[in-house]
């Protein structure tokens, strides 16, 4: 499967926007959108960006989030669309509900690229069963547990003790000391703490 190879770091710098790919070196004065100001290749001087700018723009940033590619992110757009509902907040929805991503929301992980590992590695069960899947979509009153053998993983470990001291989504509910997540409900747009403005997407793709 391809896979974007390149500095991550350049990603948030094009975007103008902390995406936490690197976690909490994010947070650090190591950051390197703190330290480089303008885009990857940008010039001083910039025009105004154009409307079909901004909206390339904004889907870009969510698709980088997330760490999907660009034929996968159309694939969840269609989903979306086809189903009722408000199609960007059911865009979101999906891409919130991705079995990497909760792992990283509940802090098994640091960043979503190390939740992806974590669950391509097999660490993790999904109500008591095996999968290796990242864009696994979980549902409302799924469980997800850390194996057994992989309750003493330093980085899983060292995540959970680190998210102890951050807040967590309201749809989701954690166990630290089994190692577990529950998905209490499928989040509203209320509940997802996205900075993006989904309705820019869904204007793109219905050109």
């Amino acid at each position: 499967m391809a896979r974007y190879r390149n500095s991550v770091c350049k990603q948030c710098r094009r975007e103008q926007q902390k995406l936490f790919l690197k976690g909490s070196r994010c947070l650090t004065e190591k950051c390197s959108l703190d330290r480089k100001k303008l885009p990857p290749g940008a010039a001083r001087v910039q025009r105004k960006p154009s409307d079909y700018a901004l909206q390339l723009r904004e889907k870009q940033k969510l698709r980088r989030m997330y760490g999907v590619l660009e034929r996968q992110f159309r694939k969840y757009f269609d989903r979306a669309a086809r189903k009722k509902g408000m199609t960007g907040v059911t865009l979101l929805q999906m891409l919130e509900c991705r079995l990497d991503n909760v792992a990283y929301r509940g802090g098994f992980a640091l960043s979503r690229p190390m939740a992806r590992q974590i669950v391509l590695h097999g660490h993790l069960l999904v109500n008591g069963k095996n999968v290796n899947i990242p864009s696994y979509q979980v549902k409302a009153g799924d469980e997800i547990s850390v194996k057994e053998k992989s309750k003493n993983l330093g980085i899983i470990a060292h995540s959970i003790e680190v998210q102890e001291t951050h807040q967590l989504p309201a749809w989701i509910q954690t166990d630290p000391e089994k190692k577990t997540i529950k998905v209490a409900l499928i989040p509203t747009r209320e509940m997802m703490d996205i900075p993006v403005e989904e309705q820019i997407i869904v204007e793109l793709y219905s050109k």
